[in-house]
């Protein structure tokens, strides 16, 4: 079992209950998903570009990846519908814990000039969304291998009920939101 699920379930749950009172252990908020996407525009050109992201996604997340297609037709950016642009992995259970571990410690300070994550990007229901502009952050991706610098969107679904819940147990699982 993971050190940051024994963390959440013992400490993380101790300090949400005592900051917000309440009654029951299981009131407290969990992380539930986390989903990491990857919009790739340019593979409506050439598939190639896609199955590089597909590949680096999976390298990163542990996971196999699932690619997205796009729901309608848009002519000035030359999609159309069911077309393939994009691709996802959803986390849960020990490998959600293993890769929050990676990204909270060893991938982002690896950031340049990284002064925190902006503490204000919730969506009113406690999720929090994370966008990364450069794959190279995290250490399993080798510099010489990749083909393009690509970003990617980090989402944290959590049961949550309101933002400030949501803040509370991201800043306990050692997110650094900047002050």
């Amino acid at each position: 079992m993971s050190r940051l699920k024994d963390q959440y379930q013992n400490e993380i749950v101790d300090a949400l209950v005592k900051k917000f009172g309440y009654k029951n252990k299981l009131q407290a908020p969990k992380l539930d998903k986390i989903v990491v996407n990857m919009g790739v525009g340019e593979a409506k050109e050439n598939a190639k570009i896609l199955e590089a992201a597909v590949k680096d996604l999976e390298t990163i997340t542990g996971q196999k990846a699932v690619t997205t297609k796009a729901k309608n037709s848009v002519a000035n950016f030359k999609i159309r519908e069911g077309m393939a642009i994009g691709c996802k992995v959803t986390l849960r259970g020990e490998k959600m814990y293993e890769f929050l571990d990676r990204l909270v410690n060893l991938a982002l300070p690896r950031v340049r000039d990284f002064r925190g994550i902006n503490p204000n990007a919730f969506d009113g229901r406690g999720n929090y969304a994370l966008g990364i502009k450069e794959q190279l952050i995290f250490p399993e991706i080798e510099y010489d291998k990749i083909d393009k610098v690509r970003g990617m969107d980090v989402i944290f679904v959590t049961t949550a009920k309101t933002d400030e819940e949501g803040r509370e147990l991201l800043a306990q699982f050692g997110m650094p939101f900047a002050k």
